[in-house]
């Protein structure tokens, strides 16, 4: 089978160290082991560089991530994760039974359309002197909504025994939670989870506190 030149070349993620989205794909680009270029966004600098017409240019919604790969920009993180699932080699990220892929597409879609969403940081611009409240009870609220699912679906990882997407959407979650000192104790379940996938390398090396992108203050 010929590969097209823009396969062979690197996908550049545009995306910031702390954003939950742009995570999710370092950790899926990580757990595929595909090599990737990082061209930092800073959603605080000059009043968010995301709000430039070039970058707009780039992703409309002047959100983070955007990645170019294949000759195509992608900018939705599970968008981005199920491409590189149908198109690259290595470890799957969607499970082969249809029952645990819709569990895990479940699990993955209460994360960022369910929780995520409503405590970013666009969100908690325009809510101003509430945030910390506003972010803990939607939190809170989405935490008490996955831990029973969880604890139905989960051995080892979110769905099963194999990491998937679910996993890929829970840790920068549960990362989320602990910013904004939500009692991640409250849910045993996610909690567990979450220490076993720190434990992996994927999930390490695509940390926030060790990007390129990461301030100097916030390095581990």
């Amino acid at each position: 089978m010929r590969l097209s030149l823009a396969c062979l070349t690197k996908p550049i993620l545009h995306g910031y160290f702390r954003s939950s989205c742009s995570w999710r794909v370092r950790i899926a680009f990580a757990l595929k082991g595909i090599e990737f270029d990082q061209v930092p966004v800073n959603l605080i600098k000059d009043g968010g560089q995301q709000l430039t017409d070039q970058y707009k240019a780039l992703n409309p919604m002047q959100q983070v991530p955007a990645v170019q790969i294949d000759g195509i920009t992608l900018s939705q993180s599970l968008a981005v994760i199920q491409y590189i699932e149908e198109t690259r080699p290595g470890p799957r990220l969607l499970p082969a039974d249809p029952k645990k892929r819709a569990q895990v597409r479940m699990i993955s879609d209460l994360i960022a359309s369910g929780i995520q969403p409503v405590q970013n940081l666009y969100v908690l611009q325009k809510i101003g002197a509430e945030k910390l409240q506003w972010a803990q009870h939607f939190i809170q609220r989405g935490f008490e909504a996955l831990e029973p699912i969880l604890k139905e679906t989960a051995s080892k990882y979110c769905v099963g025994d194999e990491i998937s997407m679910a996993d890929i959407c829970l840790v920068p979650q549960v990362y989320n939670a602990e910013r904004f000192k939500v009692d991640v104790d409250q849910f045993p379940t996610i909690k567990r989870l979450n220490q076993t996938l720190m434990k992996v390398d994927a999930f390490k090396v695509s940390h926030p506190s060790c990007q390129p992108d990461t301030p100097a203050e916030l390095c581990t």
